[in-house]
C-alpha cells in the first residue's frame, strides 16, 4: 500500500497580519508545517505532497531539503478544490490522508489509526471531536442509529444541525481511486461560494462506502490556527506537553510552566532545571547537571555533573565532566570545556578548548585559543585575535598563570608554568616556566597638581 499524504497550505492567513506564510510561523522553534510534516513522516512509506499558494517560494525555500512533491492552488476555492490539485500525482492504488499545515500538534499515532482504517479501500475514516462551543465547525449528521450521514458547514446548517456538537476537524484518509472519482463533482453551490472537501462524506454514503469516525486523544491535536493568539496557547500546550515528560522522566523543574523547548532535548538523571530557560536545537544533559534561571543553551553538550549558573547563554559548545559556568557568562560556537573547567561571570569563550581543570573566572574574552590544564586566567584578559582581516591561535600550556588586565596578542604561546604579569600586553612568546613583564615603566611625579574648572 503506498500512503499519500497531502497538506494544505496554501492559505494566506491574513489574521495572522504577516508577510510571512501563515505556514511558516514558528511554534516551538518550527514552523507549524514543519511540525505537520514531522508527524506525517513517521508513518510507514509515506509520500509527502503539499499544496501551496500563497507565499508559495517561501514555502519551497524551507523544505528545500526534504522530499517533497509540491501542486499548486493559484485560486483560493476551497479545501475541495486544494486537494484535487494535489490528485493528479497520486496513484489510484493509494490511501490519502489528508492534513492541513495550520494543525501542527496533530498526533502520529492519530494518523495511523486513521490510515488503518482506511487501507482496506472500502471505508473512509474521518476524525471529528466533541466541542463544548462548536461554533464555526463543520457539523457530523447522523441518522437514528448513529451511521454518519454527511457533514454539513455551519453557514449551510439548520438551526437543528447547529446544535450538533461533534464537528469536522477537516482530517481524512480514503482511497484515492474514490477521490479521483468524487473530486470532480464537487458543486460550489453553497453559502461560501468554495469546493468543500466535507462533500466527499455524502458521496460515500451514496455510493456504499462506509464512513468511519475516531477522536483525538487530546483535543489540542486537531486545534488550528488562524491567529496569533491561536498561535501562542498551542506553543504553551506543546510546552507544557513536554515539561510533562521531562517531569515523568525525572527531571526536576522549578516550575513547569516556565521552560521553553524548541528542537531536541535529551535529559540524564537528577537534572535540574530552574525557571524561565529556553532550550534552542539538539541538546544533551547528562546525569546531575544543575542549570540556574533564565539560561539558553542551543545546540550543546552539558557533561555529567555541570553547573550552570543564572543568566548563561551556551551556544554549540561542549562540557565534560564537572565544568562550572556562569553567571552571566557566554559560550560560543566551537567552545570547549575539558572535565572541571570553570568560566565565571561575564567571560566569553569563542572556538576555544579550556583544559582540564582550568580557570577562567571574571570579565574575561578568550577567542581562537588552547589552554592547557590548571591554566589560571586573570580578570579582565583577553586574546588579541583578529587583525581586522585575519584570526589568529593563542596557545597557553599546562599550570601557567596569567595575572589580571593581560592582552595576549595572537599568534602567540604561553609556556607550561609560565606567569603572566598583570596589566601585560604580550607580543612575544613565554618559554615554560618564565615570567613574562610587559608593561611600561612607572613613574611617581611629586607635586603634580590636578587641573581645576576654569571661573
Amino acid at each position: 500500500m503506498t500512503l499519500a499524504v497531502v497538506t494544505l497550505a496554501a492559505g494566506k492567513g491574513s489574521r495572522m497580519k504577516s508577510d510571512l506564510p501563515k505556514v511558516l510561523h514558528p511554534l516551538a522553534g518550527r514552523s507549524m508545517l514543519a511540525h505537520v510534516l514531522a508527524s506525517a513522516r513517521r508513518l510507514e512509506q509515506a509520500e509527502q505532497h503539499v499544496v501551496i499558494g500563497h507565499g508559495a517560494e517561501k514555502v519551497q525555500q524551507e523544505f528545500a531539503d526534504q522530499k517533497v512533491t509540491w501542486a499548486v492552488q493559484a485560486e483560493q476555492k476551497g479545501t475541495g478544490h486544494a486537494v484535487a490539485q494535489a490528485m493528479p500525482a497520486i496513484a489510484n492504488d493509494a490511501v490519502v490522508l489528508v492534513l492541513y499545515g495550520d494543525v501542527p500538534l496533530i498526533r502520529t499515532e492519530t494518523l495511523q489509526q486513521l490510515v488503518k482504517i482506511a487501507s482496506t479501500g472500502d471505508t473512509l475514516a474521518l476524525l471529528t471531536v466533541h466541542l463544548d462551543n462548536p461554533s464555526g465547525y463543520g457539523r457530523i449528521v447522523r441518522d437514528e442509529v448513529s451511521n454518519i450521514l454527511a457533514i454539513v458547514e455551519q453557514k449551510d446548517a439548520s438551526a437543528e444541525q447547529l446544535r450538533i456538537n461533534e464537528v469536522n476537524t477537516g482530517i481524512l484518509a480514503v482511497s484515492a481511486a474514490h477521490l479521483h472519482e468524487w473530486l470532480p463533482k464537487l458543486s460550489s453551490n453553497n453559502a461560501q461560494g468554495e469546493y468543500y472537501l466535507t462533500d466527499v462524506i455524502a458521496m460515500a454514503v451514496a455510493n456504499g462506502v462506509g464512513v468511519r469516525a475516531i477522536h483525538p486523544l487530546n483535543e489540542f491535536e486537531v486545534q488550528g490556527v488562524n491567529d496569533r493568539l491561536q498561535l501562542a496557547q498551542l506553543e504553551r500546550v506543546y510546552q507544557r506537553e513536554l515539561a510533562d515528560n521531562l517531569l515523568r522522566d525525572g527531571v526536576s523543574l522549578a516550575d513547569p510552566s516556565r521552560i521553553d523547548v524548541r528542537g531536541t532535548l535529551t535529559v540524564g538523571s537528577d537534572v535540574s532545571i530552574d525557571v524561565g530557560c529556553i532550550f534552542e536545537g539538539d541538546v544533551t544533559i547528562e546525569d546531575g547537571v544543575t542549570i540556574g534561571p533564565y539560561c539558553i543553551v542551543r545546540n550543546s553538550h552539558l557533561g555529567a555533573g555541570s553547573r550552570i549558573e543564572s543568566y548563561s547563554l551556551i551556544d554549540e559548545a561542549r562540557l565534560e565532566l564537572d565544568c562550572n559556568v556562569g553567571p552571566y557568562a557566554r559560550l560560543r560556537p566551537g567552545a570547549e570545556l575539558a572535565e572541571g573547567a570553570r568560566v565565571g561571570n561575564f567571560c566569553e569563550i569563542k572556538k576555544s578548548h579550556i583544559g582540564k581543570g582550568s580557570k577562567v573566572n571574571h570579565l574575561t574574552y578568550i577567542g581562537d585559543a588552547t589552554l592547557g590544564a590548571d591554566v589560571n586566567v586573570g580578570a579582565g584578559t583577553i586574546t588579541c585575535n583578529y587583525d581586522g582581516v585575519n584570526k589568529f591561535q593563542t596557545n597557553i600550556g599546562d599550570g601557567a598563570f596569567i595575572g589580571s588586565n593581560s592582552s595576549l596578542v595572537a599568534p602567540v604561546t604561553v609556556g607550561a608554568g609560565a606567569t603572566v604579569a598583570a596589566g601585560s600586553v604580550l607580543t612575544k612568546d613565554v618559554a615554560d616556566s618564565e615570567l613574562a613583564v610587559a608593561r611600561s615603566k612607572q613613574r611617581n611625579i611629586s607635586g603634580w597638581q590636578r587641573p581645576t574648572k576654569n571661573k
